[in-house]
């Protein structure tokens, strides 16, 4: 069975992000899709002494006739890079892994960026190395694949000659199933379970950038990535 993952691009993405990945045979960043300005895409949480902490980078919106993620650029008036690191380096002082991962995400992060997708797809790269994930990587610009919403995503499916679409749970609402299942595809849901570690600044906190597990557990991150603890009630 060959499975398909197609995910929006998301500026350091929860664990859900990299579990679907790790679960794809082939991964398709649906990247020329409209921005979304209160989404993911540029902006993610790591954990402060007061709890969830937004790192956002900046876009620009002025001026803008094409709003396609792919073509998004970061507005680099402010330092946000710098802010960045900083915010960090601050509130993981203490992280048992801190000194492993934070300077190369530092030199990352500090490099040129225009399009706001090449940094995007560039943070994801390096989390998937630092857990051990390695997949077919494409991106949906690139395919020339047409189509309505669930009509994209079944062509992109048989482009890549997939039995199965793995899917986050919020498209129930608007994935056609029959057309899928027409095709002799079929569609399963993410229904992820998000694991419990060890994490700084008291009680547990979920959902937030995948940094997080990184910074605390170091290389036992993907096996805890695999592991169901919601399913047995420590959140």
């Amino acid at each position: 069975m060959k499975r398909v993952v197609i995910l929006q691009p998301a500026y350091l993405p929860w664990l859900g992000f990299f579990d679907q990945m790790r679960r794809a045979d082939v991964f398709v960043y649906y990247d020329d899709v409209q921005f979304d300005k209160n989404g993911w895409r540029n902006r993610n949480q790591v954990k402060s002494p007061e709890g969830p902490h937004w790192l956002t980078v900046p876009v620009r919106h002025s001026g803008v006739d094409d709003d396609r993620i792919f073509k998004i650029e970061i507005d680099h008036r402010a330092p946000w890079a710098k802010k960045h690191i900083g915010t960090i380096k601050q509130f993981y002082a203490k992280a048992p892994f801190a000194a492993r991962y934070i300077p190369e995400l530092e030199e990352l992060l500090n490099r040129p960026w225009k399009l706001l997708v090449d940094l995007d797809l560039a943070v994801a790269e390096l989390v998937c190395r630092w857990l051990g994930l390695e997949r077919q990587i494409y991106r949906s610009s690139e395919l020339g694949i047409t189509g309505d919403q669930s009509g994209r995503l079944l062509n992109i499916c048989k482009h890549f000659v997939a039995d199965s679409y793995l899917s986050g749970d919020a498209a129930k609402n608007y994935l056609d199933m029959a057309l899928f299942s027409s095709h002799g595809i079929q569609v399963e849901w993410q229904a992820f379970q998000h694991p419990v570690y060890s994490q700084l600044h008291g009680e547990f906190v979920p959902f937030l950038s995948a940094l997080d597990l990184l910074l605390n557990e170091g290389e036992a991150s993907k096996k805890i990535l695999m592991t169901d603890k919601m399913a047995e009630g420590k959140i």
